[in-house]
Formats: C-alpha cells, sequence, structure tokens
C-alpha cells in the first residue's frame, strides 16, 4: 500500500454525474491523501499506514519546526483511491499495472482504511472509488511525503558494503 501525502490549506474533489459536477470531499487546512493499493496489500498494510498517517508530525509547531501530527493541527484528510501509484513503466511507452490489486480487493481495503481513520478524532473526507475525479489543492510548503507498508516489511536486498 502506498500514500502520496500532501501537507494543504485546502484541496477538493468534484465528480461529473449526470452532467452535474459534484464535490464529494472537501477540506481546510491538512492533507490531501492519495492511496494505491498492490495485489500483496492486507489490513496489516493498512493497519501500519493508518497509524503512520495519523502519527507523522509534518505540521508547523510555535517556533515553524515540523513537530505536529494532524490532530494536534487540528487538520482533517481528504482520502482519494489512487491506482495509477503502482504504474510499471519500465518497458516501453504505456505504464503497466499488473501490481494494482483488483477493483474488488482493493475497494474492500479502501474501505477498511477509510474505517480506521475515522475512528479517531480527525475528520475524514474521500473521493469516488474507481470514478473519474478532478483533485483540487494547494500545497502547502510544499511538503510531498511518499509511505510505502513495503517499509514495514523485512527487507530481501542483501545488506550495503560500508564503503
Amino acid at each position: 500500500m502506498r500514500l502520496v501525502i500532501q501537507r494543504v490549506t485546502h484541496g477538493s474533489v468534484t465528480v461529473n454525474k449526470a452532467d452535474r459536477t459534484i464535490t464529494t470531499g472537501s477540506i481546510g487546512s491538512g492533507l490531501v491523501v492519495l492511496i494505491g493499493i498492490a495485489k500483496e496489500d492486507t489490513e496489516a498494510d493498512a493497519n501500519y499506514l493508518s497509524n503512520k498517517l495519523l502519527g507523522i508530525r509534518i505540521f508547523p509547531d510555535e517556533n515553524g519546526k515540523m513537530n505536529r501530527n494532524i490532530a494536534e493541527a487540528g487538520g482533517s484528510i481528504l482520502l482519494i483511491s489512487q491506482f495509477t501509484l503502482y504504474a510499471d513503466c519500465r518497458k516501453g511507452r504505456r505504464p503497466g499495472f499488473d501490481r494494482a490489486a483488483p477493483p474488488d480487493r482493493a475497494l474492500a481495503l479502501y474501505n477498511y482504511f477509510v474505517d480506521t481513520l475515522r475512528k479517531s478524532s480527525v475528520p475524514v473526507e474521500t473521493g469516488v472509488f474507481q470514478a473519474m475525479m478532478e483533485v483540487h489543492l494547494t500545497n502547502q510548503g510544499p511538503v510531498t511525503i511518499i509511505i510505502d507498508s513495503e517499509e514495514m516489511k523485512p527487507s530481501t536486498r542483501p545488506p550495503q558494503a560500508a564503503i
């Protein structure tokens, strides 16, 4: 599971339905979070990343240092599903999405992730799963951070030799 986290002064997401533009989520100060779900992801990945997201200290304190989490900053989260975070661009010119979870599996984990976040005190808004959306935001800082649940798994890479 992969998150692209952007600290924002505001964010919103709209979808078109029946020739009308509908805002499905809107926040003031907080985080706009794009979430990609891989085939091998589980609820353990969602739990790990929800804890990371709620705890990451990327909001300024009274001295301007990034030292506060989303709850301490009084912010909200706008969560948007985005399978293209698992695009594989190594071959050819068209990205492949073999690593992304199939829609039914991704939707179940996406909903689990949303429910987990909503158990916190932080307000959570969302886009529409599998919809064509327009995301509007003003990135503050700019601060953009990528977190992947692969980080929690033991490394399969051999240790690097000291230089």
